[in-house]
């Protein structure tokens, strides 16, 4: 046993010094272990370890924090075919690869659903492969190909570049745990799918149709009162694309396991009361731990010039931004602040399990920083940490329980 005084200098140690991995995509075709580390209030982040198992192009990390394992999609951008890997995750923060497989091309979002305890599966959204995909899940990190989904369009889209063909952007978990919605950006469509609870099969069912030309990227699920359920309010809130906004629709599940409904409450610019001259396109979105806020990340309009971090260089330098918006019980947004990203394209971002660290992936200019966040107020404040990465960042997650992804 440690004399008393001794146990108590090291538990202050404890406190005083902590670390955090966070988890790091690019389409260099690395996955790169961040640390994150906190000494009496000064912060560094660190590269500690790479894999380049799932490139060539990783697009998207999926981290069950709870079993040990991130699966991570790669888009194939210059390839027939996409790919989903899976690691397990050794104590250090480096990651061990366990299996890799062929998939439909461009799959860009994972998510798990199922059994907590029990059989589980993922579910991938594929870009460029016009298709949702699913594999069951087995112990040790290794999993197995399921079923597919392939969609097509009967007519040409509003905007031929983008909407040429289907493009599923997301695939998302409704609160209940019944339902996977799929934001079809090619398509101006939610798609549905019901989960069969026992053998955990998709069913299509029918899709509610987003706004013309509006382009649907992701969405999140909110619940005011912090009660789920089919009797429950329920509302999703969609970030389009296309149009720069997001859409808060009240959600109604149909009997029997029927699908749901979708009523619009409200559109607001997805950069809330700043104006911009330039094209603004909304990427990740999340609800904050507390239930309290939603963020969205805006890429292309660098609405902030800030100085250059190179003191011998004057050159201003531009950043797009995350927004932060209070949610109500009515499903209304309120705007809370916009608050630069200190980089360019910030594709993804993901809070802690505390909601007080904010970490962005900026894909144009290759960086991930870490930004102090206020939990009462939900102001984004000073920059904590940033660490370079190479290539195009793609995703970013805290590897903790309870972290929260802007999906």
């Amino acid at each position: 046993m440690l004399p008393i005084l001794q146990y108590a200098v090291l538990s202050a140690l404890s406190v005083a010094a902590s670390a955090t991995d966070l988890f790091v995509s690019s389409y260099a075709g690395d996955v790169t272990t961040l640390s994150l580390r906190n000494s009496n209030g000064t912060y560094s982040l660190n590269a500690t370890s790479s894999n380049s198992e799932c490139g060539p192009n990783p697009a998207w990390l999926t981290l069950d924090a709870s079993r040990g394992t991130l699966y991570c999609l790669n888009e194939g951008l210059t390839t027939p075919n996409g790919s989903l890997s899976s690691f397990t995750i050794n104590c250090d923060g480096s990651l061990k690869h366990v299996q890799n497989t062929t998939t439909i091309s461009g799959p860009v979002s994972g998510v798990i659903y199922g059994h907590s305890a029990g059989d589980r599966s993922i579910a991938l959204a594929h870009y460029g492969g016009s298709a949702l995909s699913t594999h069951s899940l087995l112990p040790g990190g290794r999993f197995d190909g399921n079923d597919s989904f392939t969609f097509s369009l009967s007519g040409p889209g509003a905007v031929p570049d983008r909407q040429d063909s289907p493009h599923p952007h997301q695939a998302v978990l409704d609160p209940t745990g019944q339902y996977i919605i799929v934001p079809d950006l090619g398509a101006d469509l939610l798609r549905v799918f019901a989960i069969n609870p026992k053998t955990q099969a998709l069913t299509e069912k029918a899709p509610f149709k987003a706004p013309a030309g509006s382009g649907p990227r992701h969405a999140a699920f909110h619940n005011p009162y912090g009660v789920t359920g089919e009797g429950a309010t329920t509302y999703l809130y969609l970030t389009t694309e296309l149009t720069s906004t997001i859409i808060s629709y009240a959600v109604s599940y149909l009997p029997n396991a029927g699908g749901l409904n979708f009523t619009a409450v409200q559109e607001v610019s997805a950069l809330g009361q700043l104006s911009h001259s330039r094209i603004n396109a909304p990427a990740g979105i999340a609800l904050s731990p507390d239930n309290r806020f939603l963020l969205l990340s805006n890429r292309n309009s660098s609405i902030f010039t800030l100085p250059n971090p190179d003191a011998s260089n004057s050159t201003a330098v531009s950043s797009d931004s995350i927004t932060t918006f209070s949610l109500s019980k009515s499903g209304k947004l309120g705007f809370v602040q916009a608050w630069p990203t200190y980089g360019l394209f910030p594709r993804h971002f993901s809070l802690n399990s505390a909601g007080d660290l904010l970490a962005v992936g900026n894909q144009n200019s290759a960086n991930v920083v870490v930004l102090k966040r206020d939990v009462a107020t939900g102001l984004i404040g000073n920059v904590l940490a940033e660490a370079e990465v190479e290539g195009m960042v793609t995703s970013v997650v805290f590897g903790q329980v309870g972290a929260v992804n802007g999906a």
